[in-house]
C-alpha cells in the first residue's frame, strides 16, 4: 500500500506539552512516519514554540491554527476550524483523540473524511467540568463511537464502556505505551531544587482535581519529620481556583517543592533520581506518567482506582482511593523499603511485553488500512 497521508486533531501540540493525549501523539506519529506515513497534525497556537510551529518535527508537520485559551470554548473551537482545514487538505485518514473533540465527527463524515477516533477514556468523569461540559463530553463520547469509521481505545476499561454503553463490539485496545528511558545522573536539575538522589518523593502531572495533589499535600503534611522532600513537577493549562489552591497549600509546608512545568532533561533527571513516585489519581484513562516511572525503575505507589489496577504491580502499591491516612502511612513505608530489583526487573519485562510503542504504532498503522478497506458504517 503506497504512503498514507493522516492529519491528526484533539492534540494542544508536541514535544514537551503537558498532557497524557500530547505524550500520547509526541511517541506516536513519529513512528507511523517511520512507518511510511505522511502525518500532519493540526496544533493550537496558544500552546506551540514558536520555532516548531511552521516546522517538521522527526518528520511530522506542525499546522498550528487559532483557538482561544479558554477551558470551555478550546477543543469545540479549534476541533471545527481543524476540520474545515482537513477537508481542504484531503487526508486519507483523519484521526482524532478524545472524546471532547469527537462531537465533530459526524461533521467529518458528512463532508466525506474517513475518521479513526481514538478514546482516552471518559473524559466527564474529571471534576473539573461542570454540568454542561460534562454534557458535552458524554454526546462526545456517543457521536464518536457511534459515527467514527474505527475505534481506538486506550485501555481494556475503556473498550469495555464502550462495548456496554454503546453496543460496538469492533472497538480495537491499543493502549498507551513507554520507552525504557536513559537514566540522567544527578546535575544541574536536582542543584537547582536543593534535591539529593534518592531523598524525594516525586509526582508529576496537571493540576486539576482528578490527579488528587490535594490528598497528596494533605497526605505529606501529616508526615511527621519527614526524611525526604516531595516535588511536583507541572503546572495548571488553565489557572483554577482549585490549582492556586495546591500551589498555596504546597508553599505554607516545608519540604514541597514545585517545579512548575518542565520536559525533556529536567523531567528526566527529576524520575532518574527520585525514591518513589507517587499517582494519588481519582480519575485516569491509562496513565502515561505511571508507566513512565516504572520505566525509570522507581517504586511507585498509586490509588486503587480500576485504570491504576490494569497495570499489574504488588498489592502493597496501592492504596484506597481518598484514604490520605494510608497513603501518608505507605508514602513513608515505602520510601523506606525502596524496590528489589527482582521487582525491577519484572516491571521491566511487563512494560516491553505489553507497552510497546514500536508495536503500538504498528497496530495503529493497521487499524488506518481496515479503515480504507471496509466498507462505510
Amino acid at each position: 500500500m503506497q504512503s498514507l497521508k493522516i492529519i491528526v486533531l484533539g492534540t494542544r501540540g508536541f514535544p514537551g506539552i503537558q498532557g497524557g493525549i500530547e505524550k500520547h501523539c509526541e511517541e506516536l506519529f513519529p513512528r507511523l512516519v517511520k512507518l511510511s506515513c505522511q502525518v500532519t497534525v493540526i496544533t493550537r497556537k496558544p500552546y506551540v514554540d514558536r520555532s516548531v510551529m511552521h516546522s517538521l518535527w522527526q518528520g511530522v508537520e506542525f499546522i498550528p491554527i487559532w483557538a482561544p485559551k479558554r477551558k470551555n470554548i478550546e477543543t469545540i473551537f479549534h476541533t471545527f476550524l481543524g476540520i474545515v482545514l482537513a477537508r481542504l487538505k484531503s487526508p486519507d485518514i483523519l484521526h482524532i483523540h478524545g472524546i471532547g473533540p469527537s462531537i465533530f465527527v459526524p461533521f467529518a463524515r458528512i463532508i466525506n473524511l474517513k475518521v479513526v477516533m481514538t478514546d482516552h477514556g471518559p473524559d466527564y468523569n474529571r471534576q473539573k467540568w461542570g454540568p454542561l461540559g460534562k454534557a458535552i463530553l458524554r454526546v462526545g463520547e456517543l457521536f464518536g463511537v457511534k459515527f467514527a469509521h474505527k475505534v481506538i481505545a486506550v485501555s481494556k476499561l475503556i473498550s469495555d464502556i464502550i462495548k456496554d454503553k454503546h453496543c460496538r463490539n469492533d472497538v480495537v485496545f491499543i493502549p498507551n505505551g513507554v520507552t525504557l528511558p536513559l537514566i540522567i545522573p544527578p546535575g544541574d536539575s536536582l542543584k537547582k531544587f536543593g534535591l539529593a538522589p534518592r531523598q524525594y518523593i516525586f509526582t508529576a502531572c496537571r493540576f486539576v482535581p482528578e490527579k488528587g495533589l490535594h490528598d497528596l499535600v494533605s497526605a505529606f503534611s501529616r508526615i511527621e519529620n519527614p526524611q525526604f522532600k516531595l516535588v511536583i513537577a507541572g503546572d495548571a493549562d488553565h489557572e483554577s481556583n482549585y490549582s492556586r489552591r495546591i500551589k498555596e497549600s504546597a508553599r505554607r509546608i516545608d519540604g514541597i517543592i514545585l517545579t512548575g512545568s518542565i520536559s525533556g532533561l529536567q523531567l528526566q533527571e527529576l524520575y532518574s533520581n527520585a525514591g518513589l513516585f507517587v499517582l494519588p489519581s481519582y480519575y485516569e484513562g491509562l496513565p502515561i506518567a505511571l508507566l513512565e516511572a516504572l520505566s525509570y525503575g522507581l517504586p511507585v505507589l498509586v490509588s486503587d482506582i480500576p485504570a491504576n489496577r490494569e497495570i499489574i504491580l504488588p498489592e502493597v502499591r496501592y492504596f484506597h482511593l481518598g484514604d490520605i491516612d494510608e497513603l501518608s502511612k505507605k508514602m513513608v513505608l515505602l520510601f523506606e523499603n525502596g524496590i528489589s530489583e527482582t521487582e525491577t526487573n519484572q516491571q521491566k519485562q511487563m512494560l516491553l511485553n505489553n507497552y510497546n510503542w514500536d508495536k503500538i504504532a504498528q497496530e495503529t498503522l493497521e487499524v488506518y488500512k481496515d479503515c480504507l478497506k471496509s466498507s462505510k458504517r
